[in-house]
């Protein structure tokens, strides 16, 4: 069963991101367009049904984009509320 909430906002992001197609590569990379979008219709049904609103926070995002670029890596990432990022590569700052 279709969610409208979801599906107007995939479609917001997709219109998004083919209007800024640099932002998509900075994020996800030149590859992978249908699984990023599959992953996020996922979280956002998950989302749904817990409850919560469709959107997906930032952590969320950042997750998705995290295990696509990382598909083949043993680590996982942990992703932090904040403005520090814990990756394999050490901490980040997203300021």
């Amino acid at each position: 069963m279709k969610n409208v909430d979801v599906e107007i906002y995939l479609s917001q992001l997709i219109s998004f991101f083919d209007k800024n197609p640099n932002d998509f590569i900075d994020l996800i990379g030149s590859e992978n367009k249908e699984l990023f979008y599959e992953k996020v219709k996922e979280q956002c049904y998950k989302n749904v049904k817990n409850g919560e609103d469709a959107t997906l926070t930032r952590n969320q995002l950042l997750e998705i984009a995290f295990s696509i670029k990382n598909k083949d890596k043993d680590k996982t990432v942990k992703v932090i509320d904040g403005v520090y990022q814990n990756t394999k590569f050490g901490k980040i700052c997203l300021n």
